[in-house]
């Protein structure tokens, strides 16, 4: 009786045609190899929860591996000391706005210097702005 459920992951079954197809002694020693590393990795972790409780009972510090692990140890990926000079949106080099004298409008007079803004910074790209007698 099939109820359409499907009782294995693809992995398994992908696992299983590969088994068909090799010899009989072949897939034993596969089996008991995945069983094999399945165990091992058991008692590797019983035995850092088993030393990390008897660390903590007696008051020791862990141990942590002095290389890191993860996203914690970079290796030679590791980012290097800051740079000499700023980078990205902070570095404009040649193409930093050049510091221009401008008037300063009645409400900018008696505060900070005044910075441009909006069309102003657009420069000769700024759109054309309406004259008094209403021609572009």
């Amino acid at each position: 009786m099939s109820s359409g459920v499907q009782l294995a992951s693809g992995k398994s079954e992908i696992f299983e045609a590969l088994l068909k197809f090799m010899p009989e002694w072949v897939q034993i020693t596969v089996l008991a190899l995945v069983v094999l590393v399945v165990v091992i990795s058991w008692v590797v972790k019983l035995k850092r929860k088993i030393d990390q409780r008897r660390a903590r009972r007696s008051g020791v510090p862990v141990m942590v591996p002095s290389q890191g692990s993860g996203a914690d140890h970079l290796g030679p990926y590791a980012p290097q000391a800051a740079p000499a000079q700023p980078s990205g949106a902070d570095f404009l080099g040649p193409y930093a706005p050049q510091a221009q004298a401008q008037a300063q409008s009645p409400a900018q007079a008696g505060g900070a210097p005044a910075q441009p803004g909006g069309a102003d910074f657009l420069g000769s790209y700024a759109p054309a702005q309406p004259r008094q007698d209403g021609s572009v």
